[in-house]
């Protein structure tokens, strides 16, 4: 049974801003007692009465786990003096505190609230010191009112502060009339959250508020699922299954919203795509803006083929015919893409430009979307790459507005170079790619490399393949596979695989191998066994840098279970490793870990060897890998040092934002390349176990493949064309801007 205890706020010993966790001091009968929990807005003197248990802590002794507690007015003048000489009150000290109390004492918050000229009566308390004394009083009364107010609808501590900060008094009839406005206007605020204070608050189900939000996040969904747009009988028929109610209605908000300009529907069209206004005016945007990008520079055709000879000859590069088209067609033209498989040039024929480019004396910049594209085209280049978001140059818009960020680079002030490459173009969203445009002036030549046979983007769209079927830019297609990389059975495999070629798995190969298991638990035994004892001489690598894909995040070889076996086998637990418990996943020093949303929020740092930060910014994204380095259970964070020696911390509450990565979708692995990829595949839904997926996970691998599993699924994957379709109106955009 929980125990209840009362009594002044000492000392603050810590507290997580992102979070509101607190350790602080509690001065109960001049007893001190450690209390810890989630104390949102708590200030040091405030009095409060808080609910909770002892408990024992291993490093930090008896401490009281608070579970609930609420503010009190403190009673006697001893607890107000201390309240207001805390600096709970800005410009009330110690000695001023003293003065307030002696001339009121107990009656000193009376006279604040029904009396505050009185203050003035004080010692160095001027008539608009005491207004301002009571307005700070006051604020503070409402926030703890708005926060019990709250409370009622199950909202967490730090969503109150924020429906606090953007409503002000407002919120009590915004929460009574229309609580879905929490989900338009408030980061962290989603439609299920809305709905269950409007269920609370008593707004029925067929409510026009509730329809329209019920719309808007149906839509928002479909873009978690890589969609632009949703068919209007899908969206209705998606938005019937959500919010229980009929056609009629939905259709009614349908055209409210329509109305409203928060939704466009193209008419015209066969599927009569339904939009977010969001996302249409960005498909349209990129449309637009690759148009514009798309012109034809002064160039010389024979000048451009002789200082490509002289290249050639001075840096050894041999290219093919469709290599040096692509060079020919990047200086001559505005926009340029450049798709190719594994181990068809791509690489080379970026350094060819590079070196064209750079002959010429222009300036040229390089981007990939990840970090670890970035790094990998640095490495083969020799010229610096960054991510596109370091490119643009991301900042927040403002401390207290969680996750909206902008970009520095924008058509106000675009990327200062003549020459833009951007590597792995088929990772790139359609809200990164109306971002980077924004950044390119007319004039600037823009190069999109990428294999378009690979896995779509995380985020909505299929920008690349929609601009390459769209038919309206130059576009150059590698197909040859080089000499050195014909060798390799994984490219070999590779390219078989895309053209619906079965594949030997007779373990002739020294790069591709095949171990037939059908027991899940001999499956994993055998991954095990592998990345301990196997692969890292093999491939002359570390354990952790072995990585597993599997299709799958559920199932006996899904992430989920995959990564829990893995630790226990690689990062076992450690009387001198901490450890920290959240959400049925351990979290251990040692554990590989990975991003799995984007935070434009949270800071990083890179620490030189003695320690002093010498780079550091914000945001975190989605598929950025990394170590897990220090475990703090006192301040209740954790420290991962991600691939490219960014630090960031993660107070606990964050870790919803981290997953173990021993084991890793093959969505995920997207931009990335392993030393060696082991690849678990025995049985799963038919429609995600297709050629795709399968190619995608073998092009990771730089050294080593080996699949454990049936030979019949690999052999059903190749055979299986069937992608799940996303809904994008890229192409048709640029094709109506011809």
């Amino acid at each position: 049974m929980a125990e209840v205890i009362e009594g002044y706020v000492d000392k603050i010993v810590f507290r997580n801003d992102d979070n509101g966790y607190t350790v602080l001091s509690l001065i109960k009968d001049e007893d001190e007692i450690t209390c810890v929990g989630s104390f949102t807005l708590i200030s040091e003197g405030e009095f409060i009465q808080a609910s909770g248990n002892y408990t024992e802590h291993p490093v930090y002794g008896e401490q009281f786990l608070m579970e609930s507690y609420e503010l009190k007015e403190p009673e006697d003048v001893y607890s107000i003096e201390r309240y207001l000489s805390s600096g709970a009150i800005k410009g009330v000290g110690a000695a001023l505190a003293a003065r307030i109390v002696k001339k009121f004492g107990e009656g000193t918050f009376r006279i604040i609230v029904e009396d505050p000229g009185r203050l003035a009566e004080v010692k160095g308390i001027s008539g608009r010191m005491a207004m301002e004394i009571y307005r700070q009083f006051e604020e503070k009364r409402d926030m703890r009112s708005a926060m019990m107010f709250l409370q009622k609808y199950n909202v967490s501590g730090n969503l109150a502060v924020k429906i606090f900060q953007e409503y002000g008094q407002r919120m009590y009839d915004i929460i009574k009339e229309n609580p879905y406005r929490l989900a338009e206007d408030i980061v962290g605020v989603g439609f299920k959250t809305a709905d269950e204070i409007a269920q609370k608050v008593g707004i029925g189900n067929d409510s026009d508020y509730r329809v329209k939000a019920g719309i808007l996040y149906v839509l928002l969904q479909a873009g978690s699922d890589g969609h632009v747009y949703l068919p209007e009988q899908e969206l209705i028929q998606k938005c019937k299954s959500l919010l229980l109610t009929d056609t009629e209605n939905i259709n009614r908000q349908i055209t409210s919203l329509t109305i409203e300009k928060k939704i466009i529907i193209r008419e015209g069209d066969n599927n009569k795509p339904v939009y977010s206004s969001v996302f249409y005016y960005m498909e349209l945007n990129v449309a637009r803006m690759l148009c514009d990008l798309n012109i034809r520079l002064d160039m010389d055709g024979e000048y451009i083929r002789n200082r490509l000879s002289f290249i050639e000859k001075q840096f050894l590069i041999e290219l093919d015919d469709h290599q040096r088209t692509a060079v020919m067609e990047a200086a001559g033209n505005g926009l340029l893409i450049i798709t190719g498989g594994p181990g068809t040039g791509k690489t080379t024929t970026i350094n060819a430009i590079i070196k064209f480019f750079e002959s010429e004396g222009m300036d040229i910049l390089l981007a990939a979307p990840t970090g670890r594209a970035a790094k990998r085209m640095t490495e083969t280049t020799g010229y610096e790459a960054k991510t596109i978001h370091r490119l643009l140059e991301l900042s927040r818009l403002a401390q207290d507005q969680e996750n909206k960020f902008s970009f520095e680079r924008n058509e106000n002030n675009p990327l200062e170079t003549d020459v833009l490459i951007i590597d792995e173009m088929s990772m790139v969203d359609i809200s990164l790619m109306n971002a980077l445009l924004k950044a390119v002036s007319v004039g600037t030549r823009l190069i999109l490399v990428g294999d378009v046979n690979q896995l779509p983007s995380v985020g909505p769209g299929n920008v690349l393949k929609d601009i390459i079927n769209s038919h309206n830019f130059n576009v150059v297609k590698l197909t040859k596979i080089f000499r050195q990389a014909a060798d390799s059975d994984i490219i070999v495999n590779a390219h078989k695989i895309n053209a619906g070629e079965q594949i030997s798995l007779d373990n002739k190969s020294k790069d591709f191998f095949f171990l037939k298991r059908e027991d899940y638990n001999v499956i994993t035994a055998v991954m095990i066994n592998l990345i301990k004892n196997k692969l890292p001489s093999y491939v002359n690598a570390t354990p952790y840098d072995i990585q597993v894909l599997t299709p799958m995040r559920k199932g006996e070889l899904g992430v989920e279970r995959l990564n829990q076996v893995l630790q226990q086998a690689l990062n076992p637990p450690y009387q001198d490793k901490k450890e920290k418990e959240y959400h049925q996943t351990i979290y251990r020093e040692g554990d590989k870990v990975m991003q799995v949303k984007n935070n434009y929020q949270l800071t990083w740092e890179i620490k030189s060897k003695y320690g002093i930060t010498t780079q550091s910014g914000t945001g975190v994204f989605n598929g950025d890998a990394g170590i897990v380095k220090e475990i703090n259970l006192f301040s209740e964070h954790l420290v991962v040092e991600f691939d490219d020696n960014r630090l960031v911390n993660y107070s606990f509450s964050q870790l919803d934002e981290l997953e173990l990565a021993y084991a890793v979708t093959i969505h995920k692995s997207q931009g990335s390349e392993y030393p060696a990829v082991i690849l678990p595949i025995l049985d799963g839904p038919r429609l995600l176990f297709n050629r795709n997926l399968l190619y995608t996970a073998v092009t990771r691998a730089k050294c080593c493949v080996t699949i454990v599993g049936s030979d019949s699924m690999i052999k059903f994957m190749i055979d299986n064309k069937s992608e799940q379709s996303r809904y994008s109106g890229l192409c048709e955009r640029i094709r109506e801007l011809r």
